[in-house]
């Protein structure tokens, strides 16, 4: 049996692992379109802070971890899916043929449709290759634009202001993380950033960019007759001091080279002059290979119970698979790391003849917002009918949002209070009726936990 995995993200990577471990004489064959090892995209704003090198992002440490697995890496490009053929057409090379294939071609960032997206020094921050650019140019000082608060867009902003840039934020929704944060608490994560010097604009587009032409440099003040240049020589010259008074100053820190190059126009009528533009303005999966294949698509590859495309021998996982949602039972892309790992390794199972059903993607999202923990769980924005409870301490940056339907927690929001978070999961995902204990929540939702050991539940 030839099993190729396309895509070498952790959904790509933790299949072919299991592959192995299920059937241990079949054929493996990883394929990656980038020239690194296979890497964790989520460790990229780590690299930039510095807590880790690029070898920090890789998923497997060692570097004969896939060989010693029998599993065959390759660095190409997958252009065409025929399925008719059981064949994959690549790049470079001949057509690559399968038994089962596995889809986990993850996504690829979006640049929004603006006037001048395309100029230098205007990056998406998705790959390693960006990151490497982004590290070169965003050294402290650096008037840094952020397009996009979103999950994504949030994890660089902490990246950005760790590494000391004069950030400005430009989201286009009504709040920070909009897709997992309610008005209060999303409102509540903007006043966190402004308070540590981020400026953020909600209710924002970006409507064009031009570029600054260089105004001329100035004539070097080191050019005065004087024995001593610079601001210091001109000092003493008008003062009349022919010795420092005391020791030298320290030398002032490196300056960013270079005057701001790019204007971004804001839809709000304000236009930032920046030396950095980053997009984060929102993913959406790889599907292009699949053009004429006959697969079925909608937003992502739709899948089954078992991760089973509409061909048998076709299988999708991560961020391009559009499986079941655990909270709604309908379809959706759940782009979390999470999911793809669970997703590839059933797949996997399934690919190698051990039937087994996936439950569903569970919408599940911890941010870390400089220092600010927040989190959001199942149906946050509520069930229809339902009911809620919230508890907000703006002041404090405290909030608590609990959603039931019946009575049964089906959803929940937190923001600086990390507490909660593991009891909040295990109640949403096991479906548990709370009974007597959904009143005591209403009135208190910090009893969270009492309620999680009341229905003699146990961390896991």
């Amino acid at each position: 049996m030839h099993y190729v995995v396309i895509g070498a993200g952790p959904a790509g990577v933790i299949a072919s692992e299991t592959l192995r471990k299920t059937d241990p004489t079949g054929q493996i064959s990883l394929i990656s379109g980038e020239p690194e090892p296979p890497y964790s995209r989520m460790a990229i704003p780590y690299l930039l802070i510095g807590d880790i090198d690029e070898a920090g992002t890789y998923l497997r440490k060692a570097h004969d971890h896939y060989q010693q697995l029998g599993i065959e890496v390759q660095h190409n490009t997958v252009t065409a899916v025929r399925p008719a053929d059981q064949q994959l057409d690549l790049a470079t090379g001949g057509p690559l043929a399968y038994d089962r294939l596995l889809l986990a071609t993850g996504s690829r960032a979006l640049l929004p449709p603006v006037p001048g997206i395309d100029l230098p020094g205007i990056h998406p921050c998705w790959t390693l290759e960006d990151a490497r650019q982004i590290a070169t140019l965003a050294s402290p000082g650096t008037k840094v634009l952020l397009i996009g608060a979103g999950f994504i867009g949030s994890i660089v902003l902490e990246a950005l202001a760790k590494r000391g840039v004069d950030l400005t934020v430009v989201e286009m929704g009504d709040r920070m993380v909009p897709r997992m944060m309610n008005e209060t608490a999303g409102g509540m994560i903007k006043a966190w950033c402004e308070q540590k010097g981020v400026r953020v604009h909600t209710s924002t587009q970006v409507t064009s960019i031009e570029r600054i032409e260089a105004a001329p440099a100035p004539v070097s003040s080191s050019s005065s007759p004087s024995s001593e240049g610079g601001l210091r020589g001109l000092f003493r010259r008008l003062t009349g001091q022919s010795q420092p008074a005391g020791p030298p100053p320290p030398p002032p820190p490196e300056p960013v080279e270079g005057a701001p190059s790019l204007k971004v126009h804001l839809s709000n009528g304000e236009a930032v002059d920046c030396h950095l533009v980053i997009s984060a303005a929102g993913v959406a999966p790889n599907l292009g290979l699949l053009d004429g294949s006959g697969v079925s698509t909608d937003r992502g590859v739709l899948v089954n119970a078992y991760l089973q495309s509409s061909d048998p021998n076709i299988y999708a996982a991560g961020d391009c698979a559009q499986g079941k949602d655990f909270s709604t039972d309908e379809t959706a892309v759940h782009a979390i790391q999470p999911v793809a790992s669970e997703q590839g390794r059933i797949a996997a199972l399934n690919m190698a003849g051990k039937v087994t059903p996936y439950e569903g993607s569970f919408s599940m999202n911890v941010l870390d917002t400089l220092g600010l923990i927040s989190a959001s769980f199942g149906l946050w924005m509520g069930a229809d009918g339902g009911e809620q409870v919230e508890l907000s301490d703006p002041e404090r940056f405290r909030y608590l949002n609990l959603q039931f339907r019946d009575d049964v927690l089906v959803g929940a929001t937190s923001l600086g209070m990390t507490q909660h978070v593991g009891v909040l999961r295990g109640l949403i995902q096991g479906e548990t009726h709370l009974g007597v204990w959904k009143e005591r929540l209403q009135a208190d939702p910090t009893r969270v936990v009492e309620a999680y050991l009341a229905m003699g539940l146990t961390y896991r």
